[in-house]
Formats: structure tokens, sequence, C-alpha cells
């Protein structure tokens, strides 16, 4: 019974932290501008740069990726239960991307969970997270596609997970996530296909 009320302590709890609407909440303190409404209608920081500019990108993109950290490194550092497999901190990197996608407090929208995805896999293995984030950085500033930065880096999560020797719940958690990233990029991926997508100015 402990354990299981532990797991649903950090599932429960990662998934509020993740659910908060970082990009919604910032846009509509300063402009009273419901996000949603806006360009692609995503809560993450793309989105907002097109209300509020480059700097607050940066900052909600910082926000969302201590958001997808924090639980993490919570559930490792004080969970008793599940140790040694890792876990508890991919349920609670899971649910921190469901949080993310699809917050309780907007019914059930969000962002895409780039930014709190790279938070979770730095919290895993910092290592990991970081090349994944450089990664990021180079094709999004040579494409000046953020969609196809963020496709190609969670794409290759797994594998560099995998080069690190991390445990298979992190290898695992990485692929699964990716996929879901990718899925809800698929509207973009149409974009560039067609050569529609925008690009950053």
């Amino acid at each position: 019974m402990e354990k299981v009320l532990e797991l649903l302590a950090v599932v429960i709890s990662a998934y509020i932290i993740g659910s908060i609407p970082t990009g919604y909440i910032i846009v509509k303190a300063f402009t009273g501008e419901d996000i949603r409404t806006i360009g692609s209608g995503s809560t993450g920081a793309t989105n907002v740069k097109r209300v509020m500019g480059k700097k607050w990108f940066f900052i909600t993109l910082l926000l969302d990726a201590f958001k997808g950290a924090l639980p993490v490194v919570l559930a490792a550092l004080f969970a008793k239960s599940f140790t040694g497999i890792g876990l508890l901190p991919v349920l609670a990197a899971i649910a921190v991307i469901l949080g993310h996608s699809k917050s309780i407090f907007l019914k059930f929208t969000g962002g895409k969970s780039v930014a709190s995805g790279v938070g979770t896999i730095l919290a895993l293995n910092w290592q990991v997270g970081l090349i994944i984030a450089a990664i990021w950085a180079v094709i999004t500033f040579f494409s000046r596609y953020v969609s196809l930065g963020s496709i190609i880096a969670l794409a290759l999560s797994p594998f560099i997970m995998w080069a690190f020797h991390a445990p298979i719940a992190y290898i695992g958690y990485c692929a699964l996530g990716a996929l879901y990233i990718i899925w809800l990029h698929r509207t973009n991926i149409q974009r560039l296909i067609k050569g529609e997508e925008n690009k950053v100015r």
C-alpha cells in the first residue's frame, strides 16, 4: 500500500506541476489575451514569442524546462520505493509532459512539451539533456525552424541516453516521450513538408 500511495503522490503532483500553464499565464498577465487564440494556439515558448518577443520566449522556455525538471528531481531525491531502476522519476517525467500538453487548468489544452520534456531529460541525466538542448539550438539556428530542431533533438534522445548507459527506464521514457512530442508536432510536420512552416526571424 505504501508503494501505491507513493506512486500516486508522485504522478499526481508531477501532473499538476506540469499543468501550470506558464505561457498562458505570462501572456494573460501582460496583455490580457488568451494565447490559445493566437498563432498556433499552443501555450509554449514559440507562440509566446509571437505575442511578446524574444525575451519572453527565453523566459518561458526556461520556466517550462524548470517545471519539467523539478518533479523528476524531487521524485529521485525523496521517493523511497522502486529505487535502482529509475521508475518513479520516469513516471514523474511522463506525468509532467502530459500535464504540459493536456493541462487540467486549461480544459486539457496546452503546449507541445518540448521545453518541459528537455527539462525532464536534464533531470534524469544532465549530460544527455545538455546535448539534446545543444542539438535543438544548432538545428533551430541554421534551419530557422523551431519545430524541426525539436523533432530531431527529441528523436535522437533515446539513442543518446543509451550511449550514456542510462537505466533502461530512462531510455524507454525518451523513446516514448519523443514519439508523443513528435505526434503533437504532426501539423508542424505537414507544414514543413509543404514548405509552409513559420521560420524564426
